[in-house]
């Protein structure tokens, strides 16, 4: 892959990393109830639901590691099917939680997703 495609690549595996962490560890605070919208109570009921959901971006972050660190074709193959799980997970959660996630997840993954598919 191309140093612009692999920084993509590693670019949204820190974001989801960072999602990991607003999920599981900072779901009822301040910052974690303005990142998503939620109130003390509603935070409080649903940290467990929230921890869960993180562990899955830990692992769409680990997936996009292995891809950008990993040696092609075994590199390419592995971004190009973690980025597509991205961008369905992004266009699943606009269409039933927000449609702000179509903007901070899909758009970013696919933008990635065509810088690794020209790189190649």
């Amino acid at each position: 892959m191309s140093t612009l495609a692999t920084v993509a690549v590693l670019a949204l595996a820190a974001l989801h990393a960072y999602i990991l962490v607003l999920e599981m560890f900072l779901w009822t605070t301040p910052r974690g109830r303005a990142a998503f919208g939620t109130t003390p109570e509603s935070a409080e009921a649903t940290k467990a639901l929230a921890a869960n959901q993180g562990l899955y971006n830990g692992f769409l972050a680990a997936g996009l590691l292995w891809g950008a660190l990993a040696a092609d074709p075994v590199g390419f193959q592995v971004s190009v099917f973690f980025l597509v799980c991205v961008a369905v997970a992004g266009v699943y959660g606009a269409a039933t939680a927000s449609r702000k996630i179509l903007f901070v997840q899909t758009v970013p993954a696919l933008v990635a997703l065509a810088l690794v598919l020209v790189a190649h």
